[in-house]
């Protein structure tokens, strides 16, 4: 089949950008797949080439983003396919089975980036990306085309700047995702909802003493799934997440106030002066008085 013009794939040796900046890219192009051709295109390395028999499983995030035509999308062998329209991005996360192809009667074009580096990580950990493979609706075109566009040139420029602006498109277009996600997972979940409150009443009540089950309770869900879904949400349990708000407001005070660590112990809700120190000293790695007195200049 002829390449349609502006068409390509390229895939990058193994770089330090993921390592050095949380995100690299490890691959990219673009597609167009003309009604009734085969798909994929020849061309592709057998790592990444595969049929809709098969499927495929991959070693690193890819986002596919479908810019024009229709087409259909599984993530689960002989389960029920899912509708692709332009527009949607089909998201790949490491090591599931998945399996894509445009309609034979529409074709589809579209742009494709491969990922790596601990950041989709940590926020798939964190739920803010999709834990498994799927659709991500109702993103915005323009914001994708720049993120997508500003990886490929980073393919092309094989991180002439040192992976800083490619590590920054990165990041533009995770972020792009995770609210898509946010979206697909259904915001107005009950669960979801209690957490989101939950995090503004531990921000207005640092220094009460909170029973982390009653708070579930008065948030109208279980503490079980309460906990749980804090946790995914946010990386740490609701207790971890208050005592790290008062330590992070400790800090504050200690650099700005001339308060003794008696009072500031108080004021973020610690039981004495010797609890905040110990549990400051472990969380920052300095004890508060050194933390307050700063580093002199060299």
């Amino acid at each position: 089949m002829k390449k349609s013009p502006g068409d390509f794939a390229h895939y990058l040796s193994v770089t330090n950008d993921a390592e050095l900046w949380g995100v690299g890219v490890r691959a990219g192009g673009r597609i167009t797949n003309e009604p009734g051709a085969i798909y994929p295109p020849a061309g592709h390395p057998a790592d990444h080439a595969f049929d809709w028999e098969h499927g495929r499983v991959l070693g690193a995030w890819q986002v596919v983003w479908i810019e024009g035509g229709v087409g259909e999308f599984a993530a689960r062998r002989g389960r029920e396919v899912e509708r692709v329209e332009a527009g949607d991005v089909i998201f790949i996360t490491p090591g599931r089975w998945h399996r894509y192809r445009p309609a034979a009667r529409t074709g589809w074009s579209e742009h494709w980036i491969e990922l790596e580096g601990p950041v989709p990580g940590r926020l798939t950990e964190a739920g803010l990306l999709p834990a498994n493979c799927g659709v991500l609706r109702g993103l915005d075109a323009e914001t994708l085309r720049v993120s997508i566009g500003g990886l490929h040139a980073g393919i092309d420029t094989r991180g002439e700047d040192g992976g800083a602006a490619t590590a920054a498109a990165g990041l533009r277009l995770l972020a792009l995702l995770a609210g898509g996600n946010r979206r697909r997972d259904r915001e107005d979940a009950p669960l979801v909802r209690a957490v989101r409150r939950a995090e503004r009443l531990l921000d207005e009540r640092p220094r009460a003493t909170v029973s982390m089950p009653a708070l579930a309770r008065e948030l109208g869900v279980g503490y079980a799934g309460f906990r749980r879904e804090f946790k995914r949400r946010t990386g740490l349990a609701p207790g971890q997440y208050l005592t790290r708000l008062r330590l992070e407001r400790a800090q504050r005070l200690l650099g700005a106030t001339p308060a003794t660590l008696e009072l500031v112990s108080e004021a973020v809700g610690f039981s004495s002066a010797f609890h905040l120190s110990a549990a400051f000293k472990a969380r920052f790695g300095v004890a508060p008085k050194v933390w307050r007195k700063g580093r002199s200049a060299d």
